[in-house]
């Protein structure tokens, strides 16, 4: 029987005997295939309760509703398209209005915004679904397909037989709407946290008593912290003390120690992150003062809020986040992931960051950045140029289209994309919004402060640019509504760092014209993944960890998320960089408001990879138009039709051995990432 809800696999409601009456029944009176006739009754039956009616009704019920033939069914397929574009269009609006007090600039803070944030409009969208049967309608005529199912069958599938597909994935549980509100509560107030959890540079000193930060620079938590680290590169005086100072700001953040005085940004106070002293006028003060709910508080309630749904389901959170959403195994997801971090290669491109560096390397070094060409170019010009590019907001985005023009896209389409999208400027690091209905635009959000947008603000927004194009193409382009989107998460992140990789050019910075421009680039992607996949292994470890103690309060969470993070940083970094029980990969933001993302970067990086490889020598607006248009298919059938092959890491990894090799003036053969990979094997068979 197919069984999609634990407590029906429990104590199902339908009996067995009435299931094949009422398939038997449904044949009689439809030319639908005897196997989807059969899914979708046992599917049905699977999620229907006493208080929906009696077994009798139940038979009634599927023998009125299934479609009679094919003919029907599709014109009920576009009945349901419409209609869904409604109610999620507009109520993703509706959301999208009332978090603008809690996310935006501009706006005067009052009582109830974060209680307005929190409301959701969907959040009774199931339970009503259900009660008027019209979830029961799609159950019975768009059965749901499971991952290995989509996996073997997909490539022979229609667009509209995709359609019927995602249809069905809708409904497969009957969660109430107590408990999505719960987790709607949950990360409406996780978001706000991150979002003012803001650190003032300027209040900041190192251990030797050094400000290098005179004048205000409220840096959020992470991404402020780690962009300023990174642009410390391109600083041949200070550069490398002020990451000193910036990595013990990110250690007292992810101990859950930075003070209270240093959250409220209240510069009247100089704060030493190394030793978490606070003073005032010169004198040290004691402060045992710390934001009243922790931050491993926020991740505790979305473990909580996300198990008391599991109930519902025959799965865990984990489980439906990666086999569900990104509709990859977590198995094989680890998969992918540690056999970058394992490859021999890493140690090459290591060795060649340190000889760049003159030093070795330190633990912040996850983030080198001096691949890229703005590793080499001075922050603060890069800050000037934007600004006087880029004085508002209206600025940036009148010049959309010019952007898109110089990507390839035609100025038609340009126009297009242009006239739905919208930005806004963020109280936070910045973010895209989607839309949910073709009338609608989907946001591009950034910081873009009172005398205009610097560099970070602007290199944000050319990437959440990238998503606002994916969401338009996919949104406008497709076959039919529920195939709108991309497989998941990562592929639109694949577009947004390959419009990111291109924001100095954008800017009117050519290219590096050396024959190493390639092997650079390739070189700082290998090295984002490099760091990215093991942040992803923390949180992934994490949520297996809250799993198998669900009782553990915050206290236990924050020593056991700090110590996942050094086992994890132990058994992948620290041969690398020589030093052991670094903390640094819990910093990341995304772990607090919204669990089990990370993922999605380095699968991302990897289909980015391989896109920028496919588009080489070609139109890139004419080519994303082309592949962005296949809209929500499985994520390897989506890559062989989009560069004509499925998403793999090796690919990366043989281009950066060849990119590390050339860098280091190596000869070409032999590999010495193959030698050292042959001598492992040997050891391992001598074992």
């Amino acid at each position: 029987m197919f069984i999609h809800s634990s407590v029906a696999a429990e104590n199902p409601f339908i009996q067995d005997a009435t299931i094949e009456k009422t398939i038997k029944a449904v044949r009689g009176v439809s030319s639908i295939s005897e196997a989807l006739v059969e899914r979708g009754v046992k599917q049905a039956a699977a999620l229907w309760r006493s208080e929906d009616g009696s077994q009798q009704d139940f038979q009634q019920f599927c023998r009125q509703y299934f479609c009679k033939d094919l003919n029907e069914k599709t014109i009920l397929f576009n009945r349901i398209c419409d209609n869904f574009e409604v109610i999620y269009g507009h109520n993703n609006r509706i959301s999208i209005e009332l978090m603008r007090p809690e996310q935006l600039a501009g706006y005067p803070s009052t009582s109830v915004d974060q209680l307005f944030s929190a409301y959701s409009g969907m959040a009774h969208f199931q339970e009503d679904m259900y009660a008027s049967k019209l979830a029961f309608v799609i159950i019975i005529n768009f059965p749901h397909f499971t991952l290995k199912e989509k996996q073997h069958n997909g490539h022979r599938w229609s667009d509209l037989e995709w359609g019927f597909v995602r249809l069905g994935d809708v409904f497969t549980s009957r969660v109430p709407a107590s408990a999505e509100q719960r987790i709607a509560n949950v990360s409406t107030a996780a978001n706000s946290y991150i979002d003012k959890y803001n650190i003032n540079m300027q209040q900041v000193g190192s251990y030797h008593n050094q400000f290098f930060w005179n004048y205000s620079l409220p840096l959020t938590s992470h991404w402020g912290l780690r962009d300023e680290l990174k642009a410390a590169y391109a600083d041949r005086t200070f550069g490398a003390d002020k990451q000193e100072v910036l990595y013990d700001v990110m250690k007292r953040i992810i101990k859950d120690e930075v003070p209270v005085e240093v959250i409220k940004q209240d510069i009247t106070y100089k704060w030493y992150p190394s030793t978490n002293q606070i003073m005032l006028n010169g004198i040290q003060i004691l402060s045992d003062a710390r934001n009243p709910k922790s931050r491993y508080q926020y991740l505790l309630d979305f473990f909580k809020a996300e198990r008391a749904a599991d109930e519902y389901y025959t799965n865990n959170f984990i489980q439906r986040k990666f086999e569900e959403e990104y509709e990859i195994s977590v198995d094989d997801a680890v998969t992918l992931f540690t056999t970058l971090l394992t490859s021999p290669v890493v140690e090459d491109v290591a060795d060649l960051i340190s000889k760049r560096l003159g030093r070795r390397l330190q633990p912040f070094d996850i983030w080198y950045d001096g691949f890229k060409n703005r590793g080499s170019v001075d922050q603060g010009t890069l800050d000037r140029m934007v600004k006087a590019k880029y004085p508002n907001k209206e600025a940036f985005e009148n010049d959309l289209p010019n952007i898109l023009t110089k990507l390839g896209f035609t100025a038609e389409k340009a126009k297009f994309i242009c006239d739905h999208v919208a930005v806004d400027a963020s109280l936070g690091a910045g973010h895209a919004i989607e839309a949910k209905m073709r009338d609608d635009k989907s946001t591009l959000r950034t910081r873009i402060g009172s005398d205009g947008m610097d560099y970070k603000g602007y290199n944000i927004g050319v990437h959440e640019f990238g998503h606002n194009v994916e969401q338009t193409i996919s949104l406008h382009d497709v076959a039919n509504y529920f195939l709108a989107g991309v497989p998941n998460t990562a592929f639109t992140e694949a577009l947004a760092f390959t419009f990111q990789g291109k924001d100095l050019e954008l800017l009117g910075i050519p290219p590096d014209s050396n024959e190493n421009t390639d092997n650079l680039k390739t070189l700082d992607l290998f090295w984002n993944c490099y760091e990215i996949m093991g942040v992803s292994l923390v949180d992934i470890q994490v949520w297996q960890w809250m799993y198998e103690h669900p009782n553990a309060d915050a206290y236990e969470l924050k020593d056991a998320v700090i110590g996942i993070a050094k086992q994890v940083w132990n058994q992948y970094y620290a041969p690398i960089f020589k030093v052991k029980d670094e903390p640094i990969l819990a910093i990341y933001s995304h772990a607090i408001i919204d669990p089990l993302y990370l993922s999605a970067y380095p699968i991302g990086h990897i289909i980015d990879f391989q896109l920028e490889n496919f588009l080489k020598g070609k139109n890139m607006g004419e080519e994303v138009t082309r592949i962005y248009k296949l809209g929500r298919l499985e994520p390897n059938l989506w890559m062989q039709r989009a560069v004509g092959e499925k998403v793999s890491v090796q690919t990366l990894i043989h281009h950066t051995e060849k990119a590390a090799r050339e860098l280091s003036g190596l000869p070409k053969n032999p590999n010495k990432s193959q030698n050292k990979s042959k001598t492992s094997s040997k050891k391992k068979s001598k074992k």
